[in-house]
């Protein structure tokens, strides 16, 4: 076995050891973008870098957030094929579909180590410090994030799904009988 192949193994015995520790996972996300923001107030520079790992933040918090299957695709093809649009199931034999996310929650927090790895590794190379004006890119990032949001707050109230489990309803079973 090469080289490669074992320290692929390694590493992906790594990950799947992490998956269980879901809150110490996000809390060291939180250390490294700390770290990265508090690399770039100190050396105060590399803005583009910060801006670009912000969208690209945001980019995959929108994957989060968002379904496998987008209820907007399928609205149009049932509308071709019968023009009355997507509708509940009705009998058994048709599928009940739970929400899927488009990213699910540990190739989110994996990107976003990745990213932010890569970002904080920019900062330590000059040629990444391009000069900027740092108060246009937080208010372009801002106003970027509010209308992605209320897009996307829009297209949850639209398609009635909502991408987290703690404020649905728990439904009972019926009680054993003995």
């Amino acid at each position: 076995m090469s080289q490669a192949n074992v320290l692929r193994q390694k590493y992906q015995k790594l990950l799947d050891d992490v998956v269980p520790f879901l809150v110490p996972r996000w809390l060291f996300v939180l250390g490294i973008i700390g770290y990265f923001a508090f690399r770039i107030y100190t050396l105060q520079g590399w803005y583009i870098s910060c801006y670009a790992l912000a969208i690209f933040h945001l980019n995959l918090f929108i994957a989060f957030l968002s379904p496998k299957i987008d209820p907007s695709f399928e609205l149009a093809e049932s509308l071709d094929d019968d023009g009355d649009g997507p509708s509940l199931p009705t009998s058994n034999d048709e599928e009940f579909r739970p929400f899927i996310r488009r990213l699910p929650e540990f190739k989110f927090w994996e990107q976003t180590v990745y990213s932010t790895l890569i970002a904080i590794f920019t900062t330590f190379f000059e040629f990444f410090n391009i000069p900027v004006f740092w108060p246009i890119l937080v208010m372009y990032f801002f106003i970027l994030f509010f209308l992605t949001m209320k897009r996307q707050i829009k297209h949850m109230i639209k398609y009635r799904y909502l991408p987290f489990t703690h404020g649905k309803t728990k439904y009972k079973g019926k009680p054993e009988v003995k």
